[in-house]
This record gives C-alpha cells, sequence and structure tokens, in this order.
C-alpha cells in the first residue's frame, strides 16, 4: 500500500489502542450527560414506529423502526436504552476515521487527528446523541469508503459485494445512501479509476444493494410513493432554500478547525499525487455539494462524508510535520488547539449545561442555531427546545381526559397536530391510562384513525374556530405551556369535541399532513 507518511513505524496495535481509547472516550462523555434534558421529539416518533413495523415509512425507511422496536423490546424505553444505540454509532465513527487515516497512509498522530476532528464537531455531538438514522449514516458511508479504499488499492474486486451489501442497508437506513453511491460512480468515472466499472463485480454490487433495497421500494409503490410527497413537501413548504446559509453552515456544523482539516482532506485528494488515486472521494463531495446546493437542504445533510476527508486532512498535516524534530511540536499544539476548540462549541449541541446556563452561554457567544426551517425560534435552539415538555404535555393531556364523564372516557379519542404530540401522548400516557393517539402527520396518517368515530375527540394544539367547522360541540378544557419548547409547542388549546359533523374516517384523507 502507498504510504503518504512512514517517517514513524508504529505497531498497528498501539493505533488500535488509541482509536479504541478515543472511542470510549467519546461514548463516555455522552453517558455522562445523557439524562440531562428529556427525549428529542423524534426519538418518540421511532419509538412509535417500531410498535407498527413495516417496510417503509412515510419520511424514512424501515432500518430505525425496526431498530426502535428491538431497543424497546430487551432494554426498554427508558432515556439511556433508546439512546445507546446511537451513542455506540459514534464511538465505532471515531474509529472508523482514525482506521480511514490509517489506511490512507497515516500514522497515530494522523489517525487521532482524524477522530478528534470528527469528535469536536458540533453535529456529530448532537447527532449521536439521540436515536436516529441520522446517527447511523455516517457509519454505513464510513464502511463503505473503506470498501471503496480497499479496492482503490487493488483489493479483490468480489469486495465489491460487500460495497454492496452495505448500500444496500445504508438504503433501508436512510435514503441519501442513494447520493452517496451516484457519487461513487460517478466520481469514478472522472478519474482514470474507472478502469475498475470493467469488471462485472461493482455492477453485481449494485444489484446486491437493489435486492436489499427491494422491499422499501415495493412498499413505496403500494403506498402511492409516500416518501416522495413528503419529500417535495419539506422542500417546498418547511426548509429554506439558502445556498449562501448552506455553505455557511458547514462551519457551525464542524467546527472551523474541524473545517479547516477536512478542507485539507478535500485538497489533498485533488492535488497531492501520493493521494490521487482516491481522488473519487474529493468528487463525490464536490458531487453532492453541487447537487445540495440547488435545493433547499440543510447544512447537515453532508455530515456523513466528512470522515473521509478528516481522514486525508488528518494524513496530510502529518505529513507536514514530518520533517525536521523543530516541527514536531506542531503535533501536540494541533491535538490541544482541536480539543479547546471543541470544548467551547461543544454546549452548543451536547447538553452540558442547564437550560438558562445554555441561553447566556450562546448570547455570550453569539450564537443562536438555526434549524433550516421556516418557524420561529424559541430561548432554545430547536434541538434542545424539542427535548422539552413532552411529558408534561401528557399529563395535561391526562387531566382533560380525567375531568370527562366515565361514559366518555372509553370512546374519548386524543389527536396531535403533528408525531411529536402524538408519540408523547403514545409513550408518557401509559402511566395515566390514555389511549393511542392519533394524529394525521406523516406515519400517523397510514396508521389511520384505529376505527374511531370521533363521536369524541381530545384535540391538541388546534383553533376553536376551525374546529367548529368540524364538530357541532367544542369546548377548550386545558392549555399547556412550556418555557423551553419550540413556539408552536407552549401555550396550545387543547379541546373537547364532539358531534363530529362528518365521520372521522370521511374527513381522515382531507387532513393528511407529508411534512
Amino acid at each position: 500500500m502507498e504510504s503518504l507518511s512512514r517517517t514513524e513505524k508504529h505497531s498497528p496495535d498501539r493505533s488500535t489502542i488509541l482509536l479504541a481509547a478515543l472511542a470510549t472516550g467519546y461514548a463516555l462523555l455522552h453517558l455522562a450527560v445523557i439524562g440531562r434534558y428529556g427525549y428529542f421529539r423524534d426519538e418518540l416518533y421511532y419509538l412509535a414506529c417500531g410498535r407498527h413495523l413495516a417496510w417503509g415509512y412515510v419520511d424514512h425507511p424501515p432500518l430505525i423502526g425496526l431498530v426502535a422496536r428491538l431497543i424497546e423490546r430487551f432494554l426498554g424505553d427508558s432515556l439511556p436504552a433508546v439512546r445507546l444505540p446511537a451513542i455506540l454509532a459514534g464511538a465505532l465513527a471515531i474509529a472508523g476515521t482514525g482506521i480511514l487515516a490509517r489506511e490512507l497512509g497515516g500514522g497515530r498522530f494522523a489517525q487521532a487527528l482524524a477522530a478528534v476532528g470528527l469528535a469536536i464537531a458540533p453535529v456529530y455531538l448532537f447527532l449521536f446523541h439521540i436515536l436516529s438514522m441520522n446517527a447511523f449514516e455516517p457509519l454505513f458511508w464510513t464502511a463503505a469508503a473503506l470498501v471503496l479504499l480497499r479496492l482503490l488499492q487493488g483489493g479483490d474486486p468480489r469486495l465489491w459485494l460487500l460495497f454492496g451489501a452495505i448500500a444496500g442497508l445504508g438504503l433501508l437506513n436512510k435514503h441519501s445512501m442513494l447520493l452517496f453511491g451516484f457519487g461513487v460512480f460517478a466520481g469514478l468515472l472522472l478519474t482514470p479509476e474507472r478502469r475498475l466499472l470493467k469488471s462485472p463485480w461493482p455492477w453485481l454490487g449494485g444489484l446486491l444493494a437493489a435486492a436489499i433495497f427491494l422491499p422499501n421500494l415495493l412498499w413505496e409503490i403500494e403506498n402511492g410513493w409516500p416518501t416522495l410527497e413528503f419529500a417535495r413537501n419539506a422542500e417546498t413548504l418547511k426548509n429554506v432554500h439558502d445556498p449562501v446559509g448552506f455553505l455557511a453552515g458547514q462551519i457551525s456544523l464542524l467546527n472551523p478547525l474541524g473545517l479547516l482539516l477536512a478542507l485539507v482532506g478535500l485538497g489533498a485528494y485533488l492535488a497531492l499525487p501520493a493521494l490521487r488515486r482516491y481522488r473519487v472521494f474529493a468528487w463525490v463531495y464536490l458531487i453532492l455539494l453541487g447537487i445540495l446546493l440547488v435545493q433547499a437542504s440543510k447544512p447537515y445533510y453532508l455530515a456523513p462524508l466528512y470522515p473521509v476527508l478528516l481522514a486525508a486532512g488528518g494524513v496530510t498535516v502529518e505529513r507536514w510535520t514530518a520533517g525536521p524534530r523543530g516541527a514536531r511540536w506542531l503535533r501536540p499544539a494541533a491535538l490541544g488547539l482541536a480539543v479547546a476548540a471543541g470544548a467551547v462549541t461543544a454546549p452548543i449541541t451536547l447538553p452540558l449545561l442547564s437550560e438558562e446556563g445554555l441561553i447566556r452561554y450562546s448570547a455570550a457567544l453569539g450564537i443562536q442555531a438555526s434549524s433550516g426551517e421556516r418557524m420561529r425560534r424559541g430561548l432554545l435552539p430547536q434541538h434542545f427546545a424539542d427535548m422539552h415538555g413532552w411529558p408534561e404535555l401528557a399529563a395535561t393531556v391526562a387531566e382533560v381526559y380525567d375531568s370527562l364523564p366515565e361514559a366518555d372516557r372509553g370512546h374519548c379519542g386524543i389527536f396531535g397536530q403533528n408525531y411529536g404530540e402524538a408519540a408523547a401522548i403514545d409513550l408518557f400516557g401509559r402511566r395515566y391510562g390514555l389511549p393511542a393517539a392519533l394524529s394525521a402527520h406523516n406515519s400517523y396518517y397510514l396508521w389511520g384513525p384505529h376505527g374511531d368515530t370521533g363521536e369524541c375527540l381530545i384535540v391538541l394544539n388546534d383553533r376553536a374556530e376551525r374546529l367548529g367547522e368540524i364538530f357541532a360541540e367544542v369546548r377548550r378544557a386545558g392549555t399547556f405551556t412550556c418555557r423551553y419548547c419550540m413556539p408552536y409547542e407552549s401555550e396550545i388549546p387543547i379541546h373537547v369535541c364532539r358531534k363530529p359533523k362528518v365521520p372521522l374516517s370521511s374527513l381522515w384523507p382531507k387532513i393528511k399532513k407529508f411534512v
């Protein structure tokens, strides 16, 4: 294997111990603050998806639902249990980034710098802290990149089957794996490594990926392509199309030093002769960047590709500091500076501080995180605001439910305007004996009204005037207030509605909300 920097000879065992230590430290950091806030909105939703196993969901493929089902079945639904797989995925991604640097010819310093570059990135601190398909996405992309790297080094062409298997599972996790696959194919065509496509093995690998993905594809066809409808609505109604903001967002996602290291890696793939055979990775990044810039994309959509760039950046910096011994002091200085920079930005995406402490800290730094969506901001950035209020919401709804006449409780349903509200009722409402919630938002719409007639319905977060068009009787029975929630989840009315003017089953198709 061609080596970029071999002035130091390191035992693979010592490198493995180093990466294992970094990965373990990263996991322990997450575990130390795992209960500071509460369940994230999407975590509640994925747990609900796990109770409705299918080959697909409106807004994501099936894998996360299966993971959630297994967590709840074997570990329970406590916050540490729910988040443990994401934290483990983060630890593996840290190790995988270091291994990428090793495979590119890097020694211990290169591996450590690449891994630390990933560890200090605010986007990963958040993504690896909550249960989400976004926590597993970098792992699939990094694993596929490792296989591709071996193929570029002249490895057994049958490795394309492994690449296809990883890509297929990645597609069952998140459809963005299609972008990675397209980028790899286009990148190969744009480099001399297109020779790899002359073998039948990459095409067989592609067929294997398609076969693994097929059940989800058939589900999409059977259900009228709901994910495409969701994606169109999200792009036009929710996400902000701001190319400049997308590019600027990469700074806040990676930490300025992390982004600098990634850009060094990008330049190394393009300019350094020793990395020429791996230039396809630069093309993958540039192609995906171009695609995402012309769409209404959120900045974090590029996040799963950065381990590949950080690895090359670590190797390049190691090479720059491999000359006279006088330059060696730069290595601990670079690592120390990276850790210090990470410590400054970590509280913005990892719940290290109390709510009021975070508000003061963000104000001191002049930072106001954006979700990339068209919505009013609250006291906390959305990713933290959505960790608040869910148990309290269920308790408030339970008070309304318990106030109903006993004859009504047996057949009165609960309707949430979005999957967060409905999923909170489903998880936290158990302790109060609440029925399963209804919603027309995303996959909750597909799960239907459960045979509920709507003769008695507790409706969250809707206007009395609008409800009066649907029900003959509308009574406001409560209000939910939450200081740290998003504004649209605070001061929300709770109405008890009776005597629907049309059956709920007839109304259902008209209230579908895929966004």
